[in-house]
């Protein structure tokens, strides 16, 4: 059993709940979330809004699945990843499961 966390902008919901359904994972949760990103060790030239702090509206979902599910899902985000074109990517993690009931 392995552990899924999937974080991503909000604008990539659809597209990982179709990734997540043709990996046939049937069963997981998400939520909203602020992302976060300190770019006070920027130069002011390449922070195109002058800001310091920027927060992003993301989501994170979660997902207990067999070993072969994610390996499937994890190529399948890998893959979308190469295919985009913008600077922000779907990050996945995968975890073991030492002991569930």
């Amino acid at each position: 059993m392995k552990l899924l966390m999937i974080t991503a902008i909000e604008v990539f919901e659809k597209d990982i709940k179709f990734l997540l359904k043709k990996a046939a994972i049937t069963h997981f949760s998400y939520s909203d979330v602020k992302g976060y990103r300190d770019l006070t060790q920027e130069s002011v030239g390449d922070n195109w809004f002058a800001s310091e702090m920027n927060e992003s509206q993301s989501i994170i979902f979660y997902a207990f699945v067999p070993k072969e599910k994610a390996d499937d899902l994890f190529n399948s985000v890998a893959e979308f990843n190469k295919q985009q074109r913008t600077l922000s990517k779907v990050h996945i993690v995968v975890l073991n499961i030492e002991k569930s009931n």
